[in-house]
């Protein structure tokens, strides 16, 4: 279930705040309704606010493989912050957008840099061994993709209806070709928990989807 703005809010303060280490800086209230309020766009039907609130809640499960989960988290918040679906440059211009506004909210370059790192590294989802941060942010991202049935053709259903500009035919083709390149991946998950839970069940999913497609 989708936490209410007001929980979001607070998630989004608490984390902003631990990753400030104490620094005094603006409210960080306004910076969280700014994202809400893109995250809400009319636009999106997968990339919503139930998005971020999942993603958000795999990395509170995975946060013990993480480096700094605080800054995976805001990871999180930025990561599909910009999103048209017609546009192939949302993550770099999502990363942008953290890169300028975590300054003002107070945080220092080290961690705006790790912070719009890890958004870019959602383009591909490919999480080196040693990058901790990276495999726990892929891993919640991708994590829809071990949902048990009906919220697996939920979200299906929903990526097709944000390329609703698309025709029938063209989108099966583009759509196929992503789901045989996420199966041709050695690994979908990188994290232990993430391996160890999701990745078979997601392998299902994505068959399964792949047949459909076909059929």
């Amino acid at each position: 279930m989708t936490d209410n703005p007001v929980d979001l809010r607070a998630r989004w303060t608490k984390t902003l705040i631990a990753a400030r280490h104490g620094a005094s800086a603006p409210d960080p209230l306004p910076y969280a309704d700014d994202l809400l309020t893109r995250w809400s766009e009319p636009q999106r039907r997968y990339h919503t606010v139930d998005h971020l609130t999942a993603v958000l809640n795999h990395i509170d499960v995975l946060e013990e493989h993480a480096a700094d989960p605080d800054l995976v988290r805001l990871a999180a918040w930025f990561h599909d912050a910009v999103y048209l679906p017609d546009r192939s440059e949302n993550e770099e211009r999502s990363a942008r957008l953290a890169e300028r506004a975590l300054p003002e909210a107070g945080l220092t370059p080290a961690p705006t840099a790790e912070v719009a790192r890890l958004v870019r590294l959602t383009v591909t989802h490919a999480a080196e061994e040693s990058d901790a941060n990276g495999q726990v942010l892929c891993d919640a991202d991708l994590a829809i993709l071990a949902s048990g049935p009906e919220p697996y053709a939920a979200y299906s259903a929903a990526v097709r209806e944000e390329y609703a500009f698309v025709p029938d035919e063209p989108f099966r083709e583009g759509r196929a070709a992503v789901l045989r390149q996420l199966l041709g991946l050695p690994r979908l998950f990188r994290t232990p928990y993430g391996e160890r839970e999701w990745e078979s069940r997601a392998r299902h999913n994505l068959a399964t989807e792949l047949r459909l497609l076909a059929s």
